[in-house]
């Protein structure tokens, strides 16, 4: 059975909702695309590591296969991996020098590239008729930080919008916030 591990050469775009550098709702998740190139050294080495599932199977004539760890884009030719671990199992994040990464506000978002580093893995659920492979991070390199939590465009900083709209009439922060002060408080309220 093969355990040998899948590096991603060129850096591989982030893709989606992101929690790499803390965890999210639903725990530490990555999601990237990936080139055909990389999908097709996947299925080779799928088969070798299903003839190990089988060989393990119950009754293999009565077995469910899952579908692949990956799965097609819009964009011909590119498949989108996704990973999942625990806080145990957490993959090393690092700099393009090898330097450990650890500030969980690393904005690690969609758009981001990195390097990747995984396994696929056998597994058989304890009903002992199904079956498949997962994909499990072994690390990440981040060569690019880009994008936004939201999985859109990065979001324009304050002085970027000002300079977006430009100035025009009508309404100001400032005119509020004088309203604001020069009101007394209404003892009925306390």
């Amino acid at each position: 059975m093969s355990k040998r591990p899948f590096v991603t050469e060129e850096p591989v775009m982030l893709d989606g909702f992101q929690a790499v550098m803390a965890p999210g709702k639903f725990g530490y998740s990555l999601t990237a695309v990936v080139d055909e190139a990389m999908v097709h050294a996947l299925e080779v080495d799928r088969v070798e590591v299903l003839k190990w599932c089988e060989s393990k199977l119950k009754n293999p004539k009565r077995s469910t296969l899952k579908p692949t760890p990956w799965e097609e884009t819009d964009n011909e030719g590119m498949y989108k991996v996704k990973f999942s671990w625990k806080e145990e199992a957490r993959p090393p994040v690092v700099d393009t020098e090898g330097t450990i990464v650890t500030d969980v506000e690393t904005p690690l978002y969609s758009g981001s590239k990195v390097k990747l580093a995984f396994t696929q893995k056998p597994y058989i659920l304890k009903d002992g008729v199904t079956y498949g492979t997962s994909l499990k991070l072994k690390g990440v390199q981040i060569v690019e930080l880009g994008g936004s939590a939201a999985g859109g465009e990065a979001e324009l900083s304050a002085t970027a919008a000002a300079e977006l709209f430009g100035k025009s009439e009508g309404f100001r922060a400032a005119d509020v916030a004088a309203v604001a002060d020069t009101s007394e408080p209404d003892d009925d309220d306390f």
